[in-house]
């Protein structure tokens, strides 16, 4: 074991430690003067298909908590994080909601968009405020899914910037291949895409391809999209399979140039591919990574040198939880400033109604917001290049 496998294995058991403690705690928000522990769900994956991006998201979820009860928890109460592994399973994730539900949580921090779908109808009647690693654009309408929040740019809204991107960096036409994961996450911005394209009346081809789960390679999906005659593949997976694409790629010696959204747009999929396969392909990541240095950033710093954690083990994903729980503390500290018990309608209110919540840079132009109207906390994503095997970033806050 490697010294910066042991530093984030020691974070991993303080977090562990932290969790075992918080399932044998009791329920419910209790009244405005209570101060009673705050309890949380966490639906996590970190054993199934997204282990590899959803395991950092969950310790960078479980790092903020225990950072957060360290500087003496939320207006004086410390947080009851209850996490559980779902591994990408749907019914497993349906009943991990049932029994934190049955725990009395006040809110959950969920995974999927297949999971996170089909439990909305659930979070809606029982009024659990609901933020998730899922960035599907449904999901932002209080009209439709009451309960859900979406602290980052949605799916959608990072394909019309790859797009447009894409389209000034072609001089204005070209083919893109879109290679998602064959599932609701997958696809959930493949439509929406090709209407950007129809709407902005850009020059680009466009085709999909679902990508095969558990495959070694994926040339026969390139030869496809090579014969397409696409030039950029936009990728909506996470960063394995992303990784294995970019190896593809340079095996074959093909001219072409590979765009990933938010969870293959990370460290993983550089280190995973090779610094030299990974070179120049685009990343479209609306969390800044650890490289960007971005004053949000300074707390992470902070909390891991105090805790023996090496920085460079902290990549994109780790700092996408952290900030997945910030925005969800910052939500239950409105509701307890504004003197209401801690109900799950009295959360979602106070995120409604709270104003921008900074975020020092790192969550796309820094700020995100929701109101009554719209959970979609931001619209503005960074777009980072792989260069000499690290993320360089070449726009800031980029939107629509």
């Amino acid at each position: 074991m490697s010294a910066r496998t042991r530093s984030l294995a020691v974070a991993m058991a303080a977090a562990s430690a932290l969790v075992l403690s918080a399932c044998g705690g009791g329920g419910g928000g209790g009244g405005a003067d209570s101060d009673e522990a705050i309890p949380i769900g966490i639906i996590a994956d970190l054993t199934g298909a997204t282990g590899d991006v959803g395991k950092p998201y969950n310790e960078g979820m479980l790092a903020y908590v225990d950072w957060r009860n360290e500087e003496g928890g939320i207006e004086g109460r410390q947080i009851e994080a209850k996490s559980n592994d779902y591994a990408y399973e749907v019914p497993q994730a349906e009943q991990l909601y049932k029994q934190y539900v049955n725990d009395g949580v006040v809110a959950i921090q969920g995974w999927g968009t297949g999971d996170t779908e089909a439990l909305s109808g659930s979070v809606s009647r029982d009024e659990l405020p609901f933020i998730s690693g899922s960035f599907a654009e449904p999901l932002t309408d209080p009209e439709e899914a009451p309960y859900n929040f979406i602290i980052a740019p949605t799916y959608s809204d990072q394909m019309r910037i790859a797009l447009n991107w894409i389209s000034e960096d072609s001089g204005g036409k070209s083919d893109v291949a879109v290679f998602h994961n064959d599932s609701p996450f997958g696809e959930a911005p493949v439509a929406d895409g090709k209407n950007w394209i129809e709407e902005e009346g850009l020059e680009l081809g466009y085709e999909a391809y679902p990508m095969p789960s558990g495959s070694q390679n994926f040339v026969g999906l390139l030869s496809q999209a090579k014969d397409q005659g696409a030039k950029y593949i936009v990728i909506q997976n996470v960063a394995s399979p992303a990784a294995l694409v970019a190896k593809d790629i340079a095996a074959q010696k093909l001219d072409m140039k590979i765009v990933c959204l938010n969870w293959c747009a990370n460290e993983l999929f550089i280190e995973s591919a090779g610094p030299k396969n990974a070179e120049g392909h685009v990343l479209v990541q609306p969390f800044a990574p650890m490289a960007a240095d971005k004053e949000g950033h300074q707390v992470i710093k902070e909390y891991a040198e105090a805790n023996g954690i090496d920085t460079a083990d902290i990549g994109t994903s780790w700092v996408q939880g952290w900030y997945a729980m910030d925005v969800m503390a910052e939500g239950i500290e409105a509701a307890l400033k504004n003197g209401d018990d801690l109900t799950g309608t009295a959360i979602r209110e106070g995120l409604e109604t709270m104003g921008a919540i900074e975020t020092g840079g790192v969550v796309g132009d820094g700020s995100v917001e929701f109101s009554a109207d719209s959970h979609r906390g931001s619209t503005a994503t960074g777009i980072y290049r792989a260069e000499d095997g690290k993320m360089v970033e070449i726009e800031d806050g980029a939107t629509l």
